[in-house]
């Protein structure tokens, strides 16, 4: 990963203005190479656009971050609209209020969540192709559509219901599990599915966090063997494995398989920053046990978008999902969040709290 060391390398990024009067940006200055660093992200101002015919003026209330960013800034992400070149705004998603509404459909004072980009402020016909959604005006924070109530909520729900497929009783192994998606996996699988869950985590500290989020047991994958704790904590086998960071950890639960288990594919923070893709040369053990491995992309499970919600804040409010999201203060310090990610450093969803709650909320 990296060291907190090098993390004090983006005071300087986190030092900026930021003017409400103006629209700030953040976008990218070079393309990553390895972890993200301070060198890759510039700061542009602009003039805070109004809104033409058909349009709305968005105000940027909480930006949320993941890893896929990496990939947008190093115009390797998976569709063309994605790719991006230095000079271009970083793409992602946020929460944000409709301040001024020339679009018949769209009123001032709505808070939605959909693509923002990184800036303050944003100027928005509203298409599909930005995905944007009411939020609902029900008790619960606004933040909590920057994670928890947004795409990585969507990811953990279609992840862990729609691919994992989880019994109760399953033998779970869960890698990443101190994230913002394994955060939320953990819950459900243990609190909503009645699954037993071992949580893979980097350090004491994260360890005791997986402890008290659904984990009934922790391995510590930076100071202990990951295959003898394995042995150890799922001696039968594992039922279900969700990853969310592929490499090592896949293969060595691919050893310990047992009939008719279940992989689902979420992430591979491990290998992003790798020269060359890890090779997986233990594939076959799939076929020896009558088990299948299935990936999934967010954005194909759009259709079940309220359902998916209406389920998550319930558990919220039932007490079943603790909503977990780590977040910085302040929009310049944007670029150290998304850094976070990639030096082990967050807990929980990482998002950014650009100006709070919203004021008025129709």
């Amino acid at each position: 990963m990296g060291t907190v060391t090098e993390l004090d390398r983006f005071d300087v990024l986190s030092a900026r203005e930021v003017d409400d009067a103006v629209n700030c940006q953040w976008r990218i200055a070079r393309r990553p190479q390895g972890n993200v660093r301070p060198e890759d992200f510039s700061w542009h101002v602009t003039d805070v656009p109004e809104p033409g015919p058909g349009e709305v003026l968005l105000k940027t209330l909480y930006l949320g971050l993941a890893p896929v960013m990496r990939f947008y800034m190093q115009g390797t992400a998976r569709t063309g609209d994605d790719i991006l070149q230095p000079g271009d705004l970083i793409h992602g998603r946020g929460v944000a209020q409709i301040v001024k509404s020339r679009h018949p459909q769209w009123r001032e004072g709505e808070v939605v969540q959909g693509q923002m980009g990184w800036q303050t402020w944003k100027v928005s016909r509203m298409t599909p192709q930005e995905k944007f959604f009411r939020m609902p005006n029900n008790g619960l924070p606004a933040a909590l559509g920057a994670g928890v109530l947004g795409m990585t909520g969507l990811s953990a729900h279609a992840g862990l219901f729609a691919c994992g497929q989880p019994r109760a009783g399953d033998r779970m192994v869960l890698s990443g599990a101190a994230g913002g998606v394994g955060s939320m996996v953990s819950q459900l699988a243990a609190n909503v599915a009645g699954c037993d869950v071992v949580g893979l985590a980097g350090g004491p500290d994260k360890c005791r966090f997986v402890l008290q989020h659904g984990c009934s047991a922790a391995i510590d994958y930076k100071a202990e063997a990951v295959a003898a704790r394995l042995d150890e904590l799922r001696p039968d086998g594992i039922d279900l494995y969700f990853d969310n960071v592929g490499g090592e950890i896949l293969s060595a639960c691919l050893e310990r398989l047992r009939m008719h288990a279940r992989i689902v594919l979420c992430g591979s923070i491990s290998e992003y920053t790798r020269d060359e893709p890890f090779g997986l040369a233990n594939y076959t053990r799939l076929r020896a046990t009558d088990s299948s491995m299935r990936g999934f992309f967010v954005y194909n499970h759009l259709d079940r978008w309220e359902q998916v919600m209406e389920d998550l804040a319930g558990w919220i409010r039932g007490g079943k999902l603790k909503p977990v999201q780590d977040i910085a203060n302040g929009f310049a310090e944007m670029p150290r969040a998304l850094a976070n990610l990639y030096y082990g450093q967050n807990v929980g969803v990482q998002c950014c709290s650009v100006r709070g709650e919203p004021g008025e909320w129709l």
